[in-house]
């Protein structure tokens, strides 16, 4: 039931020590070791005999991907490179990549992390993990990788990509459980089923762990009724060290391991922090990283946080699911929207698929217009253009009701939008160009 009891459940007391002397030492490495940090604490007028206790971290500055990338690759290292046993980047598609370098105790610390996490949705030596997360540069991969095999699981690191292959491999390999994206999952089994192959009745996975792009309740839902498995949510960013904690067996929010992490919920405006229960960005200290430590650093996605113990026994805070991420919200004639809570909406209409595209642009008038492009469900038979016209205005209806602007709907047939085989990609917003 637990990777590491002693840890797992510690009061609330005890991790509070932990977290405080973590910090005091945190802030005096960096201080001491990175001029970048040195720089940012002697611009607030701080000191690190400033902090003296979990009360004063709002006196400390933000740390932001920006930072990472004006000191491009190592300005914010704190060991020297003979130090550091590995690197991970980001693809650097939006400017400059954020390098993050590990050393071996980072490693450790990342594996510790993630085997609580496997553990507690239930994986064990016993089963059979095929990661079909990215290897490479990007994180995902190898750090499931790691922890399954530091837990005695038998891996299948097949990657990200080749759907034909994992289906084949899934069957005859007896996989038992699967890391990928929720988009992914969701074609791999629409795939599956085209040639033939049911995942629940022909397979024995049993459970997936999803993650890398938000996703929402129904997806979850969806993805259980065509597979059979339990569906988890896994949480991590590549500055932080890739995947790094998920739900447990409770499915009642994320585990985040506090002698490790020390987490804030603040307002993405003003960034005060928010009371427990209230939305706003997560913003994450490193208290054990020795390569990358980060201060306060503000991860943009959109979730909150829940400090009660877990039916698990588990005594770690948690964060409920990503709901969005601030630099992902698109603002449409004024009004703030995020493309989960359009998924949220569609994917409780029995009518729609899985797959769905957002187009933004801009009229002559200079009004924004967003048209949501749906995939009819196959599992649904539509015959009238009258039928799909009345869909169109009843999906439009319910986008209004939540979204509080109008949304454009177009119903297309099933298989006609593009899948990806990585991190899907829903938003094409033509008023950039």
């Amino acid at each position: 039931m637990y990777w590491n009891p002693a840890i797992e459940r510690l009061s609330a007391k005890e991790l509070e020590e932990i977290q405080e002397r973590r910090l005091k030492a945190l802030v005096n490495t960096v201080y001491d070791y990175s001029p970048f940090y040195r720089k940012k604490f002697k611009e607030a007028g701080l000191h690190p005999s400033d902090i003296k206790s979990l009360n004063d971290l709002p006196k400390l500055p933000f740390t932001k991907k920006q930072d990472l990338r004006d000191t491009y690759p190592f300005g914010m290292f704190t060991v020297p490179l003979s130090q550091v046993v590995r690197f991970h980047a980001s693809s650097g598609t939006t400017g400059k990549p954020t390098v993050v370098g590990y050393t071996a105790n980072d490693i450790r610390n990342w594996v510790e992390s993630l085997c609580r996490a496997l553990v507690s949705c239930g994986v064990s030596s016993d089963d059979i993990m095929q990661i079909a997360y990215g290897y490479g540069l990007f994180t995902g991969g190898l750090g499931f990788h790691y922890a399954a095999e530091r837990l005695g699981s038998t891996v299948i690191p097949i990657s990200a990509g080749n759907t034909a292959r994992q289906v084949e491999l899934m069957r005859d390999l007896g996989t038992t459980v699967i890391a990928c994206t929720p988009s992914y999952m969701l074609y791999l089994s629409e795939y599956a089923s085209e040639i033939g192959v049911n995942i629940a009745n022909d397979t024995k996975l049993r459970a997936g762990i999803f993650g890398a792009e938000p996703w929402s309740e129904e997806t979850r839902r969806r993805i259980e009724e065509k597979t059979g498995i339990t569906a988890y949510d896994v949480y991590g960013t590549s500055e932080l060290s890739g995947p790094l904690f998920t739900e447990c067996t409770e499915r009642n929010g994320i585990h985040i391991w506090a002698d490790m992490f020390l987490i804030e919920i603040v307002d993405p405006e003003t960034g005060e922090q928010v009371g427990e229960g209230e939305k706003g960005e997560l913003v994450v200290t490193t208290l054990t990283k020795e390569a990358l430590p980060l201060i306060r650093w503000r991860t943009g996605d959109i979730t909150y946080m829940e400090s009660d113990k877990c039916g698990c026994g588990r005594t770690h805070p948690r964060i409920m699911r990503i709901l969005g991420r601030a630099d992902d919200m698109l603002i449409v004639r004024g009004v703030n929207v995020f493309p989960s809570q359009i998924e949220h909406v569609l994917l409780q209409i029995p009518e729609v698929g899985e797959h769905y595209m957002i187009i933004l642009d801009r009229r002559e008038d200079g009004l924004d217009e967003m048209t949501i492009q749906v995939e009819l469900s196959d599992r649904v038979s539509i015959d009238t253009t009258s039928d799909i016209l009345n869909l169109e205005k009843k999906i439009a209806e319910k986008l209004k009701s939540v979204l509080n602007v109008w949304a454009k709907v177009e119903v297309v047939n099933p298989g006609t939008l593009q899948r990806f085989e990585g991190k899907a990609k829903r938003v094409i917003d033509k008023r950039k160009i």
